[in-house]
């Protein structure tokens, strides 16, 4: 009895685990990589190709610091601002121009306004990372 309730909670974590990963999404439908509840991302083979620690570091897949997350700056692995996410979801680069956008809802569009992707389970700056600033 206790090892299929423990069974069954096991199967109830990873059942969350899995559902709480944002799906990110190319403007086709594409899945082209997974940002897991843990911080840990995903390309669309399902290799790591990076993470986002506890502290706001942005790792890649040799967990090498390759940038971090400042409140809603976005800088380098040398401290240097390349970006920025607003709270609406307006991403700047580092000049503070206007590159695309995070919207609420996951559509994720570029300068133009031309919808180039979208992501499931929102967290608009990781969205962001992952589809404006290449560090991964």
């Amino acid at each position: 009895m206790i090892k299929k309730l423990f069974a069954s909670l096991l199967m109830l974590i990873c059942f969350l685990s899995v559902s709480m990963a944002q799906t990110c999404r190319d403007k086709n439908n594409m899945t082209i990589g997974k940002i897991e509840s843990d911080g840990t991302v995903r390309n669309s083979s399902y290799m790591k190709i990076g993470s986002f620690d506890r502290n706001n570091v942005i790792r890649d897949a040799s967990n090498m610091k390759v940038g971090s997350i400042d409140g809603g700056t976005i800088r380098d692995k040398n401290n240097m601002k390349i970006g920025s996410i607003e709270s609406n979801g307006t991403v700047r680069d580092a000049s503070n121009m206007k590159i695309g956008s995070v919207e609420s809802n996951g559509t994720v569009r570029d300068g133009s306004n031309m919808k180039i992707g979208s992501v499931e389970g929102v967290n608009q700056t990781y969205a962001a990372v992952f589809y404006f600033f290449n560090l991964f």
